[in-house]
């Protein structure tokens, strides 16, 4: 509900400055869209158990150190004295296009990823246990995005998960792989309608990349966390 109705606030105060966007644009240039769930993420840290632990939201303190580059902003990072307790990215795919956006979410999360793990390795967090690091994406559910794509490889064949398989179906198959592959400690994909502006509606796509194995795990993580603080 919180998606959708941050969405269209931000398309009428655009309408109402006389200077709207065009197309889907009008409804995320606000960037307030994924401030439900971040509310969610902030209040499970909250609730188990890490009472001295600093949760960053400001733009100016969500940096971190990578490898391949000098720095990578972040949507959420939790911090416990100098240690790295968390660090989620939070990101969303309206329609009508869903082709393009896909395949340069799937580089950017691949990429965030390997550069985190491998300045971890470096030290650049210090010598602690690794981070909770998730990754979750809300797609818009509409008929393009369930809608079976075909890709053409004409040299060798598409992975059998890929073919014929919607932009959704996509979504699930990068998530389960991000975690299998330990890019992410957890990552997750819901498909909401524009219709849940009113009842919070949305599915998940699969066990491993639903949002209540999202929410589990975050929450095992800080509690053990905090547990080992103590």
């Amino acid at each position: 509900m919180a998606f959708w109705g941050n969405r269209e606030k931000a398309r009428q105060k655009q309408i109402e400055a006389g200077k709207a966007d065009q197309g889907e644009r009008a409804g995320v240039t606000a960037g307030k869209n994924m401030d439900g769930f971040l509310a969610l993420v902030i209040d499970l840290v909250k609730a188990n158990g890490l009472r001295n632990a600093v949760i960053h939201e400001r733009r100016a303190v969500l940096t971190l150190p990578g490898y391949f580059r000098p720095t990578k902003l972040w949507d959420l990072l939790v911090t416990q004295g100098d240690s790295l307790v968390a660090a989620i990215e939070l990101k969303s795919q309206v329609g009508p296009s869903f082709g393009n956006n896909f395949n340069n979410r799937t580089e950017e999360a691949i990429g965030t990823a390997h550069d985190l793990w491998t300045a971890y390795r470096e030290n650049a967090f210090g010598k602690h246990p690794r981070p909770f690091v998730g990754w979750m994406m809300m797609v818009e559910d509409a008929p393009e995005s369930r809608r079976p794509v075909t890709d053409r490889s004409p040299h060798f064949p598409v992975f059998k998960d890929f073919q014929g398989a919607s932009y959704l179906k996509r979504y699930d198959v990068l998530c389960q792989r991000l975690v299998q592959e330990q890019l992410y400690t957890s990552a997750c994909v819901l498909a909401s309608p524009r219709t849940a502006t009113n009842d919070g509606a949305y599915s998940e796509l699969s066990d491993l990349t639903g949002l209540r194995t999202f929410v589990t795990t975050l929450a095992g993580h800080i509690a053990a966390e905090a547990a080992r603080a103590k």
